[in-house]
């Protein structure tokens, strides 16, 4: 794929920025962001860059296999650390700050293991575009000292892509992914049966109907399935949403609901009366 100059001067731009690091860790999801990371650190620094990748309840199961078959294809170092978000009380109880609650904690993780590696820097994937919106855990990120080289270099989610696209990484076409305690309205208790739920209605869903880019939202008991809207059509089947109506239901989901504005990232900040928008809040640290 031929990139435009502008394009092709923020991937150079990236590769700078890690030149002369002694060591870097990249916090790996798997996803297009974090790939695009690894892929550019392992490039500069080789064996000096290593992606970790938490496991944890809130990571759907087969995210982490996934995570694992990318970074043998970058090449990159990988290690899988355990973290388990849902002792913490605050993060359980799914404030509109959670994941600022459950970045803090990971960081902590994150640090022991580079220190153990002797990789003076943490970096993660969040890119320009994370900044304009309500982002709670980029804002631990900057508190805690750890870099975000796309965000920083300016590279927006359309150019992750596009990036991805040209260096071949297999996570190119990848949609966007999430951890499942998105799939809660804020205030919602999170627990480890709940997390389950949501991820086993998914993979139903994705099984069944062959959608990419799907959430099952969880409103106490109350599953509100959003798909990009150019694959609701795949639901137009009356004995495919009898199927999926009848699994979710063996699930322990209540009622059953397509919402009919489909995917958005974030949908459940719609509500929020405010927002957590780093680049709003450059000087703001929740409470």
């Amino acid at each position: 794929m031929h990139l435009d100059s502008r394009i092709e001067e923020k991937l150079k731009a990236l590769q700078k920025w890690f030149e002369g690091k002694p060591g870097v860790l990249v916090a790996f999801s798997g996803g297009v962001d974090s790939s695009l990371v690894a892929a550019v650190a392992h490039y500069v620094l080789g064996d000096k860059a290593v992606a970790v990748t938490a496991e944890s309840a809130t990571l759907a199961p087969w995210e982490l296999g996934e995570a694992r078959r990318v970074a043998e294809k970058l090449g990159v170092r990988h290690r899988v650390i355990t973290v388990n978000e849902l002792a913490n009380p605050g993060f359980a109880s799914n404030p509109p700050n959670r994941c600022y609650i459950c970045k803090k904690e990971l960081i902590v993780e994150l640090k022991r293991v580079a220190a153990e590696l002797g990789l003076g820097t943490i970096v993660d994937g969040t890119n320009a575009d994370d900044l304009k919106v309500h982002r709670p855990g980029a804002l631990a990120l900057r508190e805690e000292g750890v870099h975000s080289p796309l965000a920083e270099v300016g590279v927006t989610k359309d150019e992750v892509r596009k990036l991805a696209k040209h260096l071949g990484l297999p996570t190119a076409e990848k949609p966007s992914m999430a951890c499942l305690a998105s799939r809660f309205p804020y205030g919602q208790r999170i627990t480890a049966e709940s997390l389950r739920r949501v991820a086993e209605a998914e993979a139903f869903i994705q099984s069944l109907t062959g959608v990419r880019q799907l959430r099952v939202r969880d409103h106490n008991g109350i599953a509100r399935i959003e798909v990009d809207p150019s694959e609701r059509r795949l639901f137009f089947d009356e004995e495919r949403m009898d199927r999926v109506a009848e699994r979710l239901k063996a699930l322990g989901f209540r009622y059953i609901t397509i919402d009919l504005q489909g995917y958005r990232s974030g949908s459940l900040d719609e509500v929020l009366p405010e927002k957590l928008v780093p680049n709003d809040a450059r000087n703001t640290k929740p409470s």
